[in-house]
């Protein structure tokens, strides 16, 4: 009988759902035809036009926020395998290494503090102003829904004064009804309109806390790591000066007149084939060649010389406009200061406006950079044979071009 009756109840309290629901959208139904009055509140519709203006703020400022986190990780975890190629090439026998070691570890454990801050101070913060959106939005949708059902039963209390044939039981069961239903509105309404002013002006503070938070962290981070940069630097300063003596470093400076190829790495050849990087050492007092004066002397040829083919012949071409060994040299039907040919051996897609683009086969007549500075390892200037001998214009014809695409025929 217990089990029949809490099932009688709860089927009670189902109908009395269902009937509710009817009631109401009964009477969204006749307000929206104009058949029934709607009790409207200006005031609290601007606030929640606020409510909903703030929460989407939030949340666009939560998934930015997020996006950053995701950055400054992957900006950390960049920043490591960087230190860890440091540690990798530098040598035991290299002084500093052990400081090069500590610096690459007190660089990881800053970008892991960052993190962690801002996750303290800053999303755990957002993570709680929205919070608790969700249920001061369920609760603007339930003063809704007892709003409906206050004006439904106002509206009801309101036919049986003014029917014809008055019943007061039924009218006395409205007012009841209506009188209810009003506190049960006034109440969620009350505590809505006190409540949601309050939290659309809380918004100014928590975006100057955000943003101070996230800015003071940012700036404590930088300086921190600006600190270990330096060091970093002094390292390897300390590095050059002990083991620099015999290096040199060569920074090619654009001309006024040619654009700056940017350090150009050669693309491998289709075939997988290596590309054919000379290795290039300067001689501070060059040998002279048998027969020669000293300071006069032409450098010897790419087979005997230490200095890489195309280094050879480009110097060659500049002493006296003649290029030992080339049967070119001081031609007409060739182009000035030629050096020697090469054909392609691969199609080549050129990938800037100063390159040639060459199909296998195509010969192609190498010439000196006008700027040596501007010569890139593992790239010639030349004019393609059939350019040259179509136009002659070196100016229009002339480009750079791959070496590893190529191989020497002259």
């Amino acid at each position: 009988m217990a089990e029949m009756g809490s099932k009688g109840v709860t089927a009670g309290k189902i109908a009395s759902n269902v009937q509710k629901k009817l009631t109401r959208a009964q009477e969204k139904v006749l307000q929206k035809l104009g058949k029934a009055d709607e009790t409207k509140d200006e005031q609290f519709e601007q606030c929640v036009q606020n409510f909903n203006k703030q929460l989407t703020e939030g949340t666009r400022l939560q998934k930015d926020l997020r996006t950053y986190l995701a950055s400054v990780k992957a900006m950390h975890e960049a920043s490591k395998k960087l230190n860890e190629c440091l540690q990798e090439v530098y040598e035991p026998d290299w002084p500093g290494r052990d400081e090069a070691n500590k610096i690459a570890e007190n660089n990881d454990l800053l970008w892991m503090d960052y993190h962690q801050k801002l996750v303290d101070q800053a999303l755990l913060t957002m993570d709680t102003y929205l919070g608790q959106f969700p249920d001061i939005k369920s609760r603007i949708a339930k003063r809704g829904r007892k709003l409906v059902d206050y004006d439904s039963a106002r509206h009801h209390y309101e036919s049986l004064q003014t029917a014809k044939k008055k019943d007061e039981v039924k009218i006395a069961k409205a007012e009841e009804e209506l009188i209810k239903a009003q506190k049960v509105f006034e109440e969620m309404n009350v505590d809505l309109q006190e409540e949601l002013p309050s939290l659309w002006n809380s918004r100014v503070g928590f975006y100057v806390n955000t943003f101070q938070s996230i800015a003071g962290l940012e700036e404590n981070f930088h300086k921190e790591m600006s600190k270990l940069n330096q060091n970093l630097n002094d390292v390897l300063v300390s590095l050059e000066k002990q083991h620099g003596s015999n290096t040199f470093t060569v920074k090619a400076q654009p001309s006024d007149n040619a654009p700056a190829k940017g350090n150009k790495s050669p693309s491998p050849p289709p075939d997988g084939s290596p590309a054919a990087t000379p290795e290039i050492r300067v001689n501070h007092e060059p040998e002279p060649a048998s027969g020669a004066t000293p300071g006069a002397s032409i450098p010897k040829s790419p087979s005997q010389s230490s200095l890489p083919a195309v280094v050879v012949e480009t110097f060659s071409a500049t002493v006296n406009g003649t290029v030992e060994g080339s049967s070119g040299a001081g031609r007409l039907d060739l182009p000035p200061g030629f050096m020697f040919k090469v054909q392609a051996q691969h199609d080549y897609t050129a990938t800037d406006t100063d390159e040639l683009q060459l199909k296998a086969g195509d010969v192609v007549l190498v010439i000196p950079f006008q700027n040596p500075e501007e010569q890139d390892e593992g790239w010639l200037m030349g004019v393609k044979e059939s350019d040259w001998n179509q136009h002659k214009e070196l100016e229009k014809c002339r480009g750079v071009f791959p070496e590893n695409f190529t191989e020497r025929v002259q």
